[in-house]
This record gives structure tokens, sequence and C-alpha cells, in this order.
């Protein structure tokens, strides 16, 4: 699945990172210059869902899935899990 990360800044939304999940639905973004963290700040992650389930043959309800959340420390772990079928998806913060 493709994935979109974005920082938000005072003039909205600016490209962060951004990548395909491998074989076990995961992706580890990087951030500026391949540093494995990240500013603190707001973030919002959007999942190509709609291409996803297009590319199975399946029809499916939400096109996109976005996530916004806060990164406070550069230092912790933020793991974003995405739930997902055709017609529903939940989100939590993982460790």
């Amino acid at each position: 699945m493709q994935i979109r990360l974005e920082r938000g800044d005072a003039t909205g939304w600016v490209p962060a990172s951004q990548g395909q999940t491998d074989s076990d639905g995961r992706l580890r973004l990087a951030g500026d210059e391949g540093s494995p963290d990240f500013e603190p700040g707001v973030y919002r992650i959007t999942f190509a869902t709609g291409a996803y389930f297009g590319a199975l043959g399946v029809a499916s309800f939400y096109p996109e899935v976005t996530i916004t959340f806060e990164i406070t420390g550069r230092d912790e772990h933020y793991h974003v899990p995405l739930l997902l079928s055709p017609y529903a998806y939940s989100t939590y913060r993982g460790s």
C-alpha cells in the first residue's frame, strides 16, 4: 500500500516522507536526510486504501485513510498501525 506522510506548518501541509509497505504490511519512514527521527510537530499520514483494494479486485468504501497525529519528542518511537477492511478501519498508537 502506498503511504504519504506530511508535516503541518504555518502554510499548510508539506511532504515529509512516502513509501510502499512491504509484504508484512509495514513501512519504516525516514525523517529529514534519511534520519530515523522526525522533528516534533503535527503530522498526517495518508494510506492509499482505494488503490490497494482496487489492485486486489475488491470494492471498498474509503479511497484513502488519513490519520493526523502529533510527535512530541525526537527520541520516541511512533508506530501508527491501520487495521483495515474494505468497509471499516481502526487505528491506535502502537508500541
